[in-house]
């Protein structure tokens, strides 16, 4: 392989078409003009050629006459116009509400900043934001936050600041406040990090796949990274960020077999060998990927079923934080989680390729 291995795999850019199990979700929400569901999706009138938000006001077309996109976009694409009465192209509801608030707390140094003064800010109530967060991010505003503060702290290390300065620029309290949470978000000390993976040697390949790219990168002991993507420059510079310090290279062909693995799994086909894995990870980290590799394929548990499987059950928000921060996708199979209600959420790849992925793995098995 040099760099870019073409697989004998179909290619394709198409949107992933919308499954039975999803049409008829989204047509529920529909019908009920659920709020809720604003910003997951929007319906499409074949006769009118308009594209509506599921809360739509105006009077409901027939199901036959109505096929689905996941964002406005994809309808926009396929020559459909915004409905005026709803305006779908613009951002409202929960999804705008996030979106100011995300901004908010992207700017602010404050550690120990209140959910009522971030309501107060927004002009919202504090159960109405609470709410919103939950419902499009699933996670609570002090979680988005800290996330947040941690991506900049991040970003700081690598840019080469002191521990000190990226401390202080980013309002932590103290030291040992980001030691506590580099163990489970960073995968090392901040000190480690802030080497950037020096003394790493990461070589990687890009295959096609229905999924579209696929990045593989490993170290001589195993598979360190599996991204997906549309952009192949995009896959890899956003492996560099991550170790900007690294060797970093277009591998050989010394791990094809890997990578041949990799796509094996992401049409739906049962392992042929166990993947070796090199990964930074917490002990509680490896605990949930190792659960989640006991998921079968086509099945799907939820956060709450993993977090009691490791004994754990009120460790629901830890196993959804571990999922989000899988580095090596498909082989870890956090596509196979869902939220309680069995509704598809928090995939760093994309909604659409989660279910996809389950979808061939369905229909596979």
């Amino acid at each position: 392989m040099n760099g870019t291995m073409h697989m004998t795999h179909a290619s394709t850019n198409r949107t992933p078409a919308i499954t039975q199990h999803a049409a008829a979700r989204y047509w529920r929400a529909t019908r009920a003009r659920d709020p809720r569901a604003d910003g997951t999706f929007v319906l499409a009138v074949r006769s009118t050629h308009i594209y509506c938000r599921p809360s739509c006001p105006a009077r409901r077309p027939l199901r036959r006459n109505v096929t689905f996109f996941r964002t406005r976009e994809e309808a926009e694409k396929h020559g459909y116009r915004p409905c005026l009465r709803c305006r779908p192209n613009e951002i409202s509801g929960p999804v705008a509400l996030v979106q100011r608030a995300a901004d908010l707390l992207a700017q602010s140094s404050e550690e120990n900043l209140s959910l009522h003064e971030l309501a107060a800010t927004l002009g919202a109530t504090q159960s109405t934001l609470r709410r919103a967060f939950l419902h499009v991010t699933g996670l609570k505003p002090r979680e988005l936050a800290e996330a947040l503060r941690l991506k900049r702290f991040k970003a700081l290390m690598r840019a080469g600041k002191s521990i000190t300065d990226a401390l202080y620029e980013t309002g932590y309290g103290s030291s040992s406040r980001v030691y506590e949470r580099s163990n489970a978000q960073l995968g090392m000390t901040p000190a480690t990090y802030r080497k950037g993976g020096l003394g790493m040697k990461l070589g990687y390949t890009i295959a096609k796949s229905p999924l579209g790219k696929v990045l593989v990168a490993a170290t001589g002991r195993g598979v360190s990274a599996v991204y997906l993507g549309d952009d192949q420059s995009k896959l890899v510079a956003e492996l560099r960020e991550e170790y900007p310090r690294a060797e970093i290279a277009a591998a050989t062909n010394s791990f094809e077999r890997w990578v041949k693995e990799v796509m094996q799994r992401i049409e739906g086909r049962p392992p042929h060998f166990e993947l070796p894995l090199d990964l930074q990870a917490t002990a509680f980290q490896r605990r949930v990927w190792k659960e989640l590799q006991r998921i079968p394929r086509g099945r799907t548990r939820t956060y709450s079923q993993v977090a009691r499987s490791l004994g754990q059950p009120k460790a629901v928000r830890a196993v959804a934080r571990a999922c989000a921060t899988n580095p090596v996708s498909i082989v870890v199979p956090c596509h196979r989680v869902v939220r309680q209600d069995g509704a598809l959420a928090g995939y760093r790849w994309g909604l659409s390729r989660k279910e996809q992925l389950l979808a061939s793995e369905r229909s596979a098995t």
